[in-house]
């Protein structure tokens, strides 16, 4: 038989157009990570189930997300019998380095979770520390959403429940360590924040000490400016005072001019009425 290439018809969630993804095929599923067009990142992880072609959108990621990135690998792993799903690197306008994991069960949920490494948890552990993962150099696999991609139902072994009681127990111990990590952090937080209301309560007096003291001063400017204005008030008047002295002085100037003629010409008559009274 020719070996050629052939289009089938498949079903389910629509997919959108990527490039640089990630694929691994695990019994009849093909799962689908990351990608992008050049422009945006693929924050959904796709499965196709092969024996139905049908396609499954198994979670979607925020914006930005590590694993909605272009060129990250993926591989498959078998822990304690379970299979995970294991997912590192790719570039979404920075290089990545965060490991991420999901474990597959036969059990369907509509919210698989998908769990960081210990590096980048520890990061999200400092703005989210009551739901941080453990920071611990093991990774922890705490419990994780099954997944049944044949839409049936199907018995878990007591193995599996098992194995899914002690991780819930493990994730336990780690939000238990991280809540008191984040106990810990509000204590701290709580004396940084007595410790800035008494330096606020201090500034507040001295602030409104200097608003007193600007009051005061404000008071006082007022005085000196009412001062100013009647002492410019006095000078205007003493400018008029020293005016009207000056036309005095001249009057008076004027006047002793005249008394001096009049007194040299009373003189000079009464020297003839002496020179005539003397002739005779």
């Amino acid at each position: 038989m020719q070996m050629e290439w052939s289009q089938p018809q498949v079903q389910g969630d629509l997919v959108s157009p990527r490039a640089g993804h990630a694929g691994i095929s695990i019994d009849e599923m093909w799962y689908i990570v990351g990608g992008g067009d050049n422009n945006n990142g693929c924050p959904e992880t796709l499965a196709l189930n092969m024996s139905k072609l049908v396609w499954s959108t198994l979670t979607t990621l925020k914006e930005r997300h590590p694993l909605a990135s272009e060129g990250l690998s993926i591989c498959s792993a078998i822990i304690d019998g379970g299979k995970y799903l294991v997912a590192f690197g790719g570039y979404n306008g920075k290089y990545n380095n965060e490991v991420f994991v999901m474990k597959l069960k036969p059990r369907d949920l509509s919210h698989p979770k998908i769990f960081q490494s210990p590096a980048a948890a520890a990061a999200a552990a400092s703005v989210t520390a009551a739901y941080a993962l453990a920071k611990s150099e093991k990774l922890d696999f705490p419990q994780i959403i099954d997944l049944n991609f044949n839409g049936v139902e199907n018995n878990v072994p007591k193995k599996d429940i098992n194995l899914e009681i002690n991780a819930i127990k493990e994730e336990k111990v780690v939000l238990e360590s991280s809540i008191d990590e984040a106990r810990a952090e509000n204590s701290r937080l709580r004396e940084k924040i007595d410790e800035l209301k008494s330096n606020h309560t201090e500034l507040s007096k001295e602030l409104q000490s200097v608003q007193s003291q600007l009051i005061s001063e404000r008071s006082r400017c007022f005085k000196l400016e009412a001062q100013i204005a009647e002492l410019q008030k006095m000078l205007e008047s003493l400018e008029s005072i020293e005016n009207e002295v000056q036309i005095l002085r001249r009057q008076k100037s004027a006047l002793e001019q005249e008394m001096e003629v009049s007194s040299t010409q009373q003189q000079g008559s009464g020297g003839v009425w002496r020179w005539i009274a003397g002739g005779t």
